[in-house]
This record gives C-alpha cells, structure tokens and sequence, in this order.
C-alpha cells in the first residue's frame, strides 16, 4: 500500500477525500450521544443530571485516549512521509503498548474515584447512586477505548479513512439499537435502566475495535505492530509524549472546565447543570464535523511536512480552516433557529427550555470564530508542536473563560456564563494567530 498520494494528490479532493468519512462518522457518533441522551433522559431527570455530572469524567478518558493517539498519529506519518519505515513502526508498536497500560492505570483509578467526585457536585442520592452505577460499567471498557482509538489514529496516519468510517459506524449503530433494548428491556434483555446505557455503550466500542483487529489481521499495510520494534526506544517515546501529553491535556481542558462551571451554576439550580450538559452534549454534534476535517487534516499535513512540502502545508491549513468555519456557520444558524427544539429534545420541563433557549442562543456567537482556534490547534498537533497547541487550549477553557465566567456570573447571575463562551472564543482566535504565526515557521 503507497502512501505518497498524500504530497501528490490536488489538495482539495484530497482533504475531502480523507476528511469526508471522519465528518461523516463523527456525525453519526454525535448522533448516537444525542439518542443516548434522549434515551436516559426518558428515565427522569435525575438520570439526565447524573450523566451529566459524570460526563467530564467519560470526557477525560476519551482525552487520554484520542490525545495519545495524536502522537501516534503524528508519528506515524511524518516518519512515513520522510521515508523512516522502521521509524513508523517503532512509534505505531509504542503507541499501541502504552495506550493499553493506560487503559489498564485509568480503569482502577477512576471507578475507585467516582463515587467522590461526583458527592462533590451533588447530595442528592439518587443522582449519585445512577450516576456511580453508570460510570463503574462505562469505565470498565477503558482498554477497549485506548486499544480502539489507538488503531483508530494508526489507521488514519496512513490514509486508510473509510476503515475507521466503518469500524466507528458499526460500532455506533449497535450503540443506538442496544440502547432501547437495554434500558428499557425489549426483546430478550431486561430492564436494565441507566446500567444499560453503558453495558451498550461499551459493547458498541468492543465491536469497533474487532473490526479493527480483523482488518489488521486480513489486509497489507505500510505500518506494522512488531515484537523487534519492542525493544526500549527512549527518544520515540519521549517524541510520543512530547505530542500526546499536550493533545490530551487540549482535550482533557474541557473537563476541568465543565466541572468549574458545574460547580458555579449549581448554587443557582440543578437546571443550570441540566443545560450545560445538554449543550455539550449539543456540542459535540456541533463541533465534530469540523473535528473530522481536523482529523483528516493532521496525518496530511504531517506527512508533507515530513516529506519538505511546505507549500502544501500552508495550503492544506488555509483550506482546514475555511472549511471550519463554514461548518460552525450553519451550527450558529441551528442554534439561534431552533434552540427550542433542540432542548426540548432532552426535557420537558419548561424552565429548563428556557434556561437552554437562552444559553445556545448566546453561547452560538463565538461558533465561527473559533474555528481559528480549532484549525490552528489541530495543525500544531499535527506538526508535532504539542506545547503550541496547549497554549491555544489552555485560554480557550481555563486562562480566559474561567475567570470570565466567574466575574460575568456575579455580575449579570447565571447568564453570564453563557457570555464568557463567544467573549472566549474571540481572544482565544487571536492567540491562535499569533502562537500559530510563531511557531510554524515555513521557508
């Protein structure tokens, strides 16, 4: 299999080419995390506030998992783009080993955790017993998660986009139909409640990676995992790290940040909570074309980068970041449109509709502008400049909006939160400029 269409390739039909199958099932994905929603969402709304709660948690395992897979990726094809075979399969070996100890590390650590964290947000005990219940069963597949998502950036570091197209939809679909099924015990299953929503969850993701595996075992590929590449390679490790710690630390920002602003708007009601989680979860359909776009993005633009064609680098950023910006275009256009009828697709209750009518009508302000943020830091990663990309992330959830959030909420209550969004995403876009400016330095 020849990797070299990806500096020969017109860059256009190429990008779409590789971006095309992400968008597609990152949109499938967030469908699913919307279905998911809306199915425990009919359990009460205790179980909705409890899947909130424990979603920065999920959010920090899956930062973990894609974040390493960054520097995998990154890896992988610039040392195929630079023709270092052996290279790449030293960092493909590497990435996979460390991802499934990582896997092993974070599946005792946060079922021994969660009962804590989430007493820290709530005394309500129907909340906290729902929301353990669903966390111990969702994180038990953490190795699965890191061993899926491992393969996931091997794959796409060589171009290889319809299989993990396939792999994520299959396992997707299986989430959407065994949710129903499992919750509310049709067919062969019995009532599981919110036990079920997870147990489907994760067996959706065990899916995904045997189709993995079974691609891996059946097909000729450019990258291979091997016992030779085993052997204690310090400097592809610490290259490996160098990228995935500030990749995960980009995703990981996001958790601490929902906890903070969790932690601010519950003095105000637990409806506050509610519609925060149901925006990200509105968020992630939102965001994940473009994420998509960026994942089709990154193995390019390293691989180029890798082989000297810098002329393509700028190009295939320019074009990343355009098409971004035209995607959170029509996510500002459903939010101000239909913000309603988006809420309401989690709850029925009026006060909470109107709470989350307000907030995605303000918070959709900031959509366009940050899909500068977004490409740049994507790009940066892709680059194999890691700590470039974290300064973009670090003002985007923590430097910026946390103390807008606190000083707007005191100032206009529980609203401005939702100001501290766009206002964010505006002197986030302009650091992105300067940091992406200073540290890609072209001839």
């Amino acid at each position: 299999m020849n990797t070299s269409f990806m500096k020969e390739k017109p860059i256009f039909p190429l990008l779409t080419s590789m971006a095309l199958p992400m968008v597609f099932s990152m949109l499938v994905n967030a469908l699913y995390n919307i279905v998911d929603s809306f199915f425990v969402a009919q359990i009460s709304e205790e179980a909705m506030t409890a899947l909130s709660l424990v979603f920065p948690m999920q959010n920090l395992i899956n930062a973990i998992a894609i974040g390493f897979g960054v520097g995998i990726n990154a890896q992988i094809a610039l040392h195929l783009g630079a023709g270092a075979q052996c290279r790449a399969d030293t960092a493909a070996t590497h990435g996979m080993l460390y991802s499934l100890l990582h896997g092993i590390v974070i599946t005792i650590i946060s079922i021994a955790v969660v009962q804590k964290f989430l007493s820290a947000f709530t005394d309500n005990t129907l909340v906290i017993h729902m929301g353990t219940t669903y966390a111990t069963i969702a994180f038990s597949f953490s190795i699965i998660i890191m061993g899926s998502l491992a393969f996931e950036k091997m794959y796409q570091a060589i171009g290889q986009m319809k299989i993990t197209m396939c792999a994520l939809v299959a396992g997707t679909v299986c989430n959407i139909l065994l949710d129903p099924m499992m919750i509310f015990g049709i067919g062969p299953f019995p009532r599981l409640g919110i036990a079920g929503a997870a147990l489907a969850t994760g067996i959706g993701q065990t899916l995904t990676l045997c189709i993995y595996l079974v691609y891996y075992k059946t097909h000729s590929l450019p990258v291979h995992l091997r016992r030779t590449c085993l052997c204690p390679n310090g400097r592809m490790d610490l290259q490996l790290y160098a990228i995935g710690i500030p990749a995960i630390l980009n995703l990981a920002l996001p958790s601490v940040l929902i906890s903070f602003l969790n932690g601010i708007l519950s003095v105000f009601s637990q409806s506050y909570v509610v519609v925060l989680g149901i925006y990200y979860k509105l968020q992630t359909f939102l965001y994940l074309p473009g994420s998509g776009i960026v994942q089709g993005m990154r193995p390019l633009i390293a691989y180029n980068y890798g082989a000297g064609e810098t002329k393509r680098v700028r190009k295939i950023y320019r074009l990343t970041l355009w098409l971004c910006a035209a995607i959170m275009a029509m996510g500002t256009v459903l939010c101000l449109l239909l913000s309603d009828r988006l809420i309401s697709l989690f709850t029925s209750n009026p006060e909470t509709i109107r709470i989350g009518r307000q907030a995605l009508r303000v918070i959709s302000l900031g959509f366009i502008i940050s899909a500068v943020s977004v490409a740049s830091s994507g790009a940066l990663e892709g680059l194999g400049k890691g700590a470039a990309s974290l300064v973009i992330s670090l003002f985007r959830y923590s430097f910026a909006i946390m103390p807008l959030a606190w000083i707007l909420c005191r100032a206009m209550g529980p609203t401005g939160v939702w100001h501290a969004f766009w206002i964010t995403e505006v002197i986030s876009a302009g650091i992105s400029v300067v940091v992406y400016q200073k540290s890609v330095k072209l001839p």
